[in-house]
Parts: structure tokens; sequence; C-alpha cells
């Protein structure tokens, strides 16, 4: 009888007794031999969300190192299936019964585990199997500290100097989930990198949240970018209030490159008390969608950041309000370009309403980039923002997603 129990903390042991670069295949022959599989693949989504890498894949025939593949489009594909549901896949074949499982962490899609099993395998296999795919998830965020691999297999291309930075200064997850919220965001970059950047933290009682573009393209932005977020940081992890840290990131943005500037939005959200605050440095009006309803949120201007001292003031920290199953869409103007302004952004918001934040962010970006031919002249970046209350203690957690954001189908696009 298996004993997951034991099972697990021996497979952790495991990996991290192996190499960075052969943890995941550690896992791979451990499946083989427990289950007695004659296949085993691990796939790692991409930085578009939109395909899939098998990263290593271990078999009977031929165990061992993982090797380079083609990508695999996710769109209409049943990886698209499990990725979207966060529920596993089982298929009956003439070699024995294929199974999918989701590679999650709090939201953040990692991957997929496939498994080919010997027929009919029983719950308890299946159970096991479940749990080495979640455990699967801690070993690849361990160890992409310490090997580009992991990177490697998320890129579909290779990256300018500009877009190298511009992706550093992104969180480590676009995805997040916690009892009272779920959030993610996406960044379709233009041909010519554009400085936009997203970023939120989580401390104890608070969830902060970034969206900023700065003036410019390429290196210049991209620069621009990497002072503006070092100096949110840098302010947040001082333990500054959200006008200290707009005040800081406008100093910093000004003193150090005096020729640009940037828009953005600071948010602030008490996750005991539920109530939000937010700083509006020339952005984008964010929306709001609330009782299947969507409606931009009025906001007073302040001015960008980084402007000259003569042109600068203190900057206003508004209420936002914000209501249990409320979903809050933040953007850059690159949501707005010009050869997509035949797009219906709000109709497209309500229409993805039943998505989870992940799928959300990805298909908003992806139709602005589909409506301008698949070349945008901006950075297009949105973060889309679940609030389901602070009464909220405990997620619906499984396989290290919240289950109620599980949707039957992503809209056509």
């Amino acid at each position: 009888m298996l004993d997951a129990q034991d099972e697990l903390p021996r497979l952790l042991t495991a990996a991290e007794a192996a190499a960075p670069v052969e943890a995941v295949d550690v896992v791979a022959e451990d499946l083989l031999r427990r289950f007695g599989a004659t296949r085993v693949s691990f796939l790692i989504v991409d930085l578009t969300g939109k395909a899939v890498v098998p990263l290593t894949t271990a078999s009977r025939a031929k165990a061992g190192r993982g090797r380079q593949a083609d990508r695999i489009r996710l769109f209409g594909s049943v990886y698209e299936h499990v990725v979207r549901t966060q529920q596993p896949y089982r298929e009956a074949t003439g070699q024995g019964e294929r199974v999918i499982f989701p590679v999650t962490n709090r939201g953040d899609a990692i991957g997929l585990l496939e498994l080919l099993l010997p027929a009919g395998p029983g719950r308890e296999v299946l159970d096991a199997v479940g749990e080495a795919a979640h455990v699967l998830a801690y070993i690849v965020i361990a160890n992409q500290r310490f090997t580009d691999l992991y990177t490697w297999g998320k890129r579909s291309r290779p990256l300018t100097l500009a877009a190298e930075i511009q992706y550093q200064l992104l969180p480590l997850s676009l995805t997040c989930e916690a009892a009272q919220f779920a959030l993610s965001g996406n960044l379709e970059p233009s041909e010519d990198v554009s400085g936009d950047t997203f970023d939120y933290i989580l401390d104890r009682d608070i969830l902060h949240l970034s969206l900023t573009d700065t003036m410019g393209h390429n290196l210049r932005a991209a620069l621009s970018a990497t002072v503006l977020v070092g100096a949110l940081r840098g302010a947040r992890r001082q333990g500054a209030d959200l006008m200290e840290q707009a005040r800081q990131a406008d100093q910093a943005l000004g003193d150090h490159t005096p020729s640009g500037h940037a828009t953005g939005q600071l948010v602030r959200i008490d996750l005991h008390t539920g109530q939000a605050e937010l700083i509006n440095a020339g952005h984008p009006l964010p929306l709001r969608l609330r009782d299947g309803e969507v409606e931009e949120i009025t906001l007073e201007a302040n001015h960008p950041f980084g402007l000259p001292v003569a042109l600068r003031h203190p900057y206003r920290v508004q209420e936002l309000d914000l209501r249990p199953g409320d979903r809050l869409i933040m953007l850059t103007d690159g949501m707005l370009e010009r050869r997509a302004e035949k797009m219906d952004l709000p109709a497209l918001v309500k229409d993805t309403r039943h998505l989870h934040p992940r799928e959300t962010a990805l298909t908003l970006s992806t139709a602005v980039l589909d409506a301008a031919g698949g070349h945008l002249e901006d950075d297009a970046t949105v973060m889309c923002l679940d609030w389901h209350g602070s009464q909220e203690t405990k997620r619906h957690v499984g396989s290290g997603a919240d289950l109620r954001q599980a949707s039957p189908r992503r809209p056509e696009r």
C-alpha cells in the first residue's frame, strides 16, 4: 500500500541531493519506479502562457536527462484544459492510461506532469501522483534560484537586453492566491520595449500593487523602469506609506533620469479591513467589474513620476471602492492601442468574468495583440485582481490552486 506521508519527504530529500538541473529528473525517475509508469514528462509553461515545453522526459526505453523539444501550443489542447481548470486529465490509450496533473503553487501555473501508467490505475495511485505534482512545484521554485534551466524553458525566443532587464523587474510569480484575493498580471512587450512593469507583494496585513509605464523605448525605457521599480520596492521595504512610496519614486526618477518620466498606479489593501487606497500618477483609469457590470473608476490624476522639481506636488491618496466579489483591472496605455481601438475592452472584461485572473490577464493582453495584427507599438500590460473579501480566511485549495476560479471554457479569440 502506498504511504504518501513516507514517500513525499523521501522524494524531497532525493531531489535536494541532486544537482539543481537534475532535480526534476529525479522526480521523473522516482515516478517510473513507484507506479510502473512507462513514460513521465514535466512540461513547463512558457513566459507567454500560450505554450508548454517538455523540460524533462523519462521512459522505460530511454530514461534519463531532459532533451530540447519543440514548444507545444496550448490553445485548443488538452494541456490548456488542465492549466485552465486545474483539474487532472485521464485518457485510456492502447499503451496504458495517460494522466496529466497541474504543477501549480498558489495559482501560479508552473507546468504539467504527464505520465503513461498501466491501465486502470486505482484512486490511491492517482492521489499519490497528484501529491507528487504538487511537490514538484516546490522543487522547481526552490531550484530555479540556482540554474537557468527553468528560465530557458519559459522563453519562446531570445530576448533583447532591454527585454531581459524588463522581465527581471517583474515579480518571480505572475500569479498569487490568498484567502482574501487572487491576482495575476501579464505583459505583452512591444517590438521596441516600452518600459511597462507591474509588481505586488504580500505583507502580514497588507497587499501592495503597482503598475508603471516609463517614457521611451528599448534600453532607455528599461533603465528608467529599473530606477522606478527599485525606488518603489526600497520605500515599501522601509515600511513607507503609499504617499511616501510615490514621493521617493518621483524623486528617484527625476534625479537619475531627468529626461524621462513615468505614469503609474500604486494600491494598498488592508487584508483585515478591506480598506483600499490608491495613488494615480497620470495613469489610465482602471476598470471594475461589479455585479456583472463593468465601469471605469473615476480618479483624480496626480502628476507622473519624475517631473522636474518645479512641477512636483504632493501626491493625493484616494480611497478605492473595493467590495467582496469585485474584479479590478489595472492596465497601461498599450492596452488602448490605436490599432486595437475597435476592440471593446469593457465587453471582454465582462465576457471573461468567470475565468481565473491568470486566464483573464492573458486573454485581455492577447486580444490587444491580435487586434493590432501581432505588432504592438507600445507594451500592453494588465493586472487582474479578484477581491474575495477580508472575511475570507482559507482558500479552496486543490493542486496548489483555488478551485473556486476554475472555468468551463475560455472565450474564443
